[in-house]
């Protein structure tokens, strides 16, 4: 029986050459994926509505992959030369768009959604080159029913490999521009692979050769720099210099410091700027807090940076304060980091202080422990994972763990700009059983902003507040009270984890601020 013969009819073991073909495959869906999530974890950091990004972005992805899958038909000759060609392509056009998009979102943002949809629909059509021409490039050793079953067998567990690799280990120690530009080079070095591999068939050796060099050159340059890149990209964006930065498994941490101090931000939106977070927290915490009286067991559900917790420790009365904030990064940067821990003047790591690094959705669930007050400070409802937060079924935990004469005070956006999605927060406060007391303060950072009181028992203006408050007074807080007329209430649907309508509506209200 000829070698052909015995292939035919699986009796030979695939040869080497196939065995490293195998072997590509797994490192290319690896790749594939790789920028597939990179291209959806920026989209949902920078534009928002995590959901929409990554069900737009993948399928796009998908979309491109069967154009390219399409268009291999059209390769007939010179398969591994064609093969080779669209690895370099893959690897720069792919090793580059975290960095790329970075850089547009900082100096051309008005591109950046254009330029995100080419590069992924690029990536993707060059990824559905690459499997097929595989596939024929095989057909020479291994029988049609186990080609298509290993190539698949790679192509799947390269995409596993990847899918847990990314939030656990690449975003938290490369980041996405280096993880983006390392992936590019496997890509790349998998074209010189295939160079070794095919260098008997290939016409011209010394030009691809070449080509393999530069664009490893290229990628190992951007590697060596991705650092600065960033830097330079978020100094123009947020128009001061960063002091630290770092890229959880949750969300990009950005610290800026110029002349009027440190301003946090927490994927490109604004959390705190130091020369007025004052404001935003003594109102935050203070009228439920004072108004209880002499609260023991106090819970603050975000607000990792630690300031709610500052003005919380301002009355003698409290034994506790447990914190829950989902990303221990957050909670450890401003714990020990000397120059943000002096911001919330080191409150926590006061011996009161408790940290939970979880969901607050699940400790709430969880767990039987009731407080006189909890402090509820979350970012805007930007996407789905935030807007649970903010749902009748949230607030129904809410009620559970609340003592029966305690407040909960929630951070509810700004009244004037999002004023349905205000109101839509406080009717879904009520719906619950809720008595909520509206009101708003004057950040300058941010203009007016919105907080609701939530409680079984009627709320009174407090008959006094802690001494050396920089901002509230009585006064101030009877004006906080007022709705003028283009912040009243407005009719609004219950937010529930079965339709997020505030999601919807607060991308709606934010959307039409801007340029």
């Amino acid at each position: 029986m000829s070698d052909s013969a015995a292939v035919a009819a699986g009796a030979l073991p695939p040869r080497p050459i196939a065995v490293a073909l195998f072997a590509s495959v797994f490192v290319i869906a690896a790749c594939g994926l790789l920028y597939e999530l990179a291209a959806g974890a920026l989209a949902s950091y920078l534009l928002g509505d995590s959901i929409l990004q990554f069900s737009t972005i993948i399928g796009t992805y998908l979309f491109a992959m069967g154009v390219g899958s399409w268009l291999s038909r059209f390769l007939a000759r010179q398969l591994p030369a064609h093969f080779l060609r669209i690895e370099l392509l893959v690897a720069l056009v792919g090793g580059a768009l975290p960095a790329m998009l970075f850089m547009a979102n900082a100096w051309l943002p008005g591109a950046f959604r254009l330029l995100l949809y080419l590069m992924v629909f690029v990536v993707g059509t060059l990824v559905g080159l690459e499997i097929p021409l595989v596939m024929r490039i095989l057909q020479r050793d291994v029988q049609f029913k186990e080609l298509v079953s290993q190539v698949l067998t790679f192509d799947y567990l390269g995409a596993l490999a990847v899918s847990l690799a990314f939030p656990l280990l690449l975003v938290p120690y490369l980041g996405l521009i280096r993880s983006g530009l390392l992936f590019g080079i496997l890509n790349a070095l998998v074209a010189l692979w295939a160079w070794w591999l095919f260098r008997h068939e290939l016409r011209q050796r010394g030009a691809h050769l070449a080509a393999c060099a530069m664009v490893l050159a290229l990628l190992a340059l951007g590697m060596a720099a991705a650092g600065r890149i960033t830097t330079l990209a978020e100094d123009h964006f947020y128009q001061s210099p960063i002091a630290f930065a770092e890229t959880s498994p949750y969300q990009r941490i950005v610290v800026t410091h110029g002349r009027n101090g440190y301003r946090l931000y927490l994927n490109g939106n604004l959390q705190f700027a130091q020369s007025d977070e004052y404001r935003y927290h003594e109102a935050l915490v203070h009228p439920a807090m004072a108004a209880q009286g002499a609260p023991r067991r106090v819970a603050v559900l975000g607000g990792g940076d630690g300031m709610a917790v500052r003005e919380i420790l301002k009355y003698p009365s409290v034994q506790s304060v447990t914190l829950v904030e989902l990303d221990p990064a957050m909670t450890r940067l401003f714990t020990d980091t000397p120059q943000l821990a002096l911001l919330n003047r080191q409150s926590l790591s006061d011996p009161r202080v408790r940290v939970v690094n979880m969901d607050a959705f699940q400790w709430l669930q969880q767990g039987s422990e009731t407080f006189e007050v909890i402090v509820v400070d979350f970012p805007d409802p930007t996407n789905f994972a935030i807007g649970k937060l903010y749902t009748n079924s949230f607030y129904a935990l809410l009620d559970q763990r609340l003592a029966a004469s305690g407040y909960a005070v929630i951070q509810t956006t700004s009244p004037l700009v999002a004023r349905k999605s205000f109101w839509t927060v406080v009717h879904t406060i009520e719906s619950v059983g809720f008595t909520a007391v509206p009101y708003h303060v004057h950040v300058p950072s941010f203009g007016e902003w919105g907080f609701v009181i939530a409680s079984r028992r009627p709320w009174h203006p407090p008959a006094a507040l802690p001494p050396g408050l920089r901002f509230l007074d009585g006064a101030a807080l009877a004006a906080m009270l007022d709705f003028p007329i283009d912040m009243a209430r407005l009719p609004a649907e219950v937010n529930r984890l079965s339709n997020q309508v505030l999601v919807r509506t607060y991308e709606q209200e934010w959307g039409r601020v801007g340029p």
